[in-house]
């Protein structure tokens, strides 16, 4: 294995993954292969089981996607899934990356009582395939 080819060993490899703050990376169970937990450009099975979510979830964005997303809802684009966090710092840091933040707080719990599919990442960010503006707090 290398980086920007410069050889790496198993463990300085399950340091990165550990020590990576988002936990973007996960190993196989049997160490051989190392993946990405989400946001992939081609096809990859994430291994993700169904979960019901908490009430509420929130989703972080640019107030310039606002009138978009009140028409659209929140769409997963070029993704695998619409990412959503559990907390509003966590989505105010992911807007925040984008213009100026804005949190959008959505009804998670009604989404999946009308059949809404959750899952959620290794590194506890939720993921569903869309969001209909129906569900969508805009304060």
């Amino acid at each position: 294995m290398t980086s920007n080819g410069h050889p790496l060993t198993l463990e300085e490899l399950k340091g990165i993954v550990q020590s990576n703050d988002k936990k973007r990376f996960a190993f196989s169970e049997d160490l051989s292969k190392i993946r990405a937990n989400q946001r992939h450009s081609v096809e990859v099975n994430l291994l993700l089981k169904q979960q019901i979510p908490p009430d509420l979830l929130y989703h972080g964005t640019a107030e310039k996607n606002i009138e978009s997303i009140k028409r659209q809802g929140l769409l997963k684009g070029c993704r695998h899934h619409v990412h959503l966090s559990s907390d509003q710092h966590t989505a105010r840091k992911v807007g925040i990356r984008y213009g100026k933040p804005v949190v959008l707080t959505i009804d998670a719990k009604a989404m999946s009582d009308e059949g809404c599919t959750f899952f959620q990442s290794e590194n506890g960010v939720w993921l569903t395939e869309y969001v209909l503006a129906k569900y969508i707090n805009f304060h």
